[in-house]
């Protein structure tokens, strides 16, 4: 079965039939259109086109997975995904209702479509086989800030010198959208430029995890180990938080770094959390990961957020004035994907509408976003649950055992404390609770933050994460 124009068609018929009647779906895949297949015999590159800018941002933000999923399960073989701007004219539009269409005027609904997405994903082709490195992802197009100048030096030290024993494996983690994967591309990058015979890998730990299940139900774990122990000499890999999914997968995973310490290859592992803080992680699994060196990465503050800004504008070929540089980077608090994402919004609105990028437009454009609280009660709670390794709704039942009493109470401190809800309002968010359950949890917690150095740890270290998104 070869990528080609019948085959394109047959993967939008595919995806019709299992979406009867999404007039949505219709509206923004039927312009998609074959262009060519590059790359080589053992991995093409199919590369599919779309009418716009606008479109190419809804397909990579709403259909990308979905097409994605639906070539790798007809065609079984290794493949990239390429979506390209042709310029060819369509009338593209989310089907609305009339009083929509009566309400609102055309840059409304620009700014609805554009809207849409929260996050950004990069246009470079998606692969469907193991994971490759990113060229433009390098130590010099990364910005350093005091939030990241230990995790890239580490980095840029390994790149240097793989395989010493003081920083194998090198484990980086923080928030999501920090930086975490720019630097594991960078160190890939370094090392394939300096030391041009070793084998790199770069893969997500979902795929590992996918891949090794796909082996096991095939009785191929030979093949499967000869792949990552030895045919590779770099192991990267983004997400580890994934792999405590499952055992079987935690105990591959495991002898796949021992047989690489062992041999002096080097690891360079990602996560958002750290090892400790991974639910469900074997004991041994977690030794493991922590015995080379670890590196956090945290939100960078407001100057290293307009110095990224401004880098990545440059890269975009976009002129931002410093009031508007300042204010998009004032509002963008939660991660560098933001930031980018806002940037990204920004451009495209501009070009769309044919307007010039002032602080007034600017303004315009993300006025939803600054009025947006900058983290939600629900969110406050995963944090909590995440770190106490229980589920949110456990937070919001009404069990009485202690290992869930202390994470709800302090989930309770933390709301007030950076939302400032009414005690009824935070009452109703944990299942209803009495507004006077609310007041005895927040003496209590104060009265534990006193007593109890482990509780005050905790907190702090919950604060911190807070402070990551809020940036206040």
């Amino acid at each position: 079965m070869e990528l080609n124009s019948s085959f394109w068609t047959l993967i939008k018929t595919k995806m019709k039939s299992r979406n009867d009647n999404n007039k949505l779906l219709d509206t923004w895949l039927d312009p998609i259109e074959y262009v060519s297949t590059s790359g080589s015999i053992e991995r093409p590159r199919l590369i599919l086109g779309v009418p716009n800018a606008l479109h190419q941002y809804f397909v990579i933000e709403n259909l990308q997975d979905k097409i994605y999923t639906e070539i790798s399960d007809t065609y079984g073989k290794p493949f990239e995904v390429e979506f390209s701007i042709t310029g060819n004219k369509v009338n593209t539009h989310i089907e609305t209702s009339s009083t929509q269409d009566e309400t609102l005027g055309g840059t409304e609904i620009l700014q609805a479509q554009l809207a849409r997405a929260q996050s950004t994903q990069t246009t470079q082709p998606r692969s469907g086989g193991p994971d490759t490195l990113n060229s433009e992802l390098t130590f010099s197009t990364f910005v350093v800030g005091k939030n990241s100048e230990f995790a890239h030096a580490a980095c840029y030290n390994v790149a240097r010198n793989p395989g010493a024993d003081d920083y194998n494996p090198l484990y980086i983690y923080g928030p999501v959208g920090m930086g975490k994967t720019h630097l594991l591309h960078a160190a890939g990058n370094h090392i394939r430029d300096q030391y041009q015979q070793l084998r790199i890998t770069y893969i997500s730990a979902e795929r590992f995890m996918n891949e090794c299940i796909s082996a096991i139900r095939r009785h191929e774990m030979d093949k499967f180990r000869q792949k990552y122990r030895e045919n590779s000499d770099i192991l990267l890999v983004d997400d580890v938080q994934f792999i405590a999914r499952g055992e079987a997968v935690q105990e591959e995973f495991f002898h796949t770094i021992n047989s690489f310490i062992d041999s002096r290859k080097q690891v360079i592992l990602a996560s958002d959390r750290m090892p400790k803080d991974i639910h469900g992680l074997e004991d041994r699994s977690r030794t493991r990961l922590e015995r080379g060196l670890i590196a956090d990465i945290t939100m960078p503050d407001l100057e290293t957020r307009i110095a990224i800004l401004r880098y990545k504008a440059e890269k975009f070929n976009v002129r931002l004035p410093e009031d508007v540089a300042n204010y998009i980077a004032r509002i963008s608090k939660r991660s560098i994907r933001e930031l980018e994402g806002n940037l990204k919004k920004v451009k495209m609105f501009s070009e769309l509408q044919g307007l010039p990028i002032d602080y007034e437009l600017v303004k315009r454009i993300l006025s939803h976003h600054e009025t947006q609280s900058t983290i939600s009660v629900e969110e406050i709670m995963k944090i909590v649950a995440d770190h106490y390794k229980v589920r949110v709704l456990d937070l919001k039942s009404s069990t009485r055992a202690k290992p869930i009493v202390v994470p709800r109470q302090i989930a309770m401190y933390l709301i007030k404390k950076f939302l400032d809800k009414s005690l009824v309002d935070i009452g109703k968010a944990f299942g209803g609770k009495d507004h006077t359950t609310v007041m005895n949890a927040l003496e209590r917690v104060k009265n534990l933050q006193a007593t109890d150095q482990d509780i005050s740890k905790d907190i702090e270290d919950l604060e911190t994460r807070i402070h990551n998104i809020t940036g206040v």
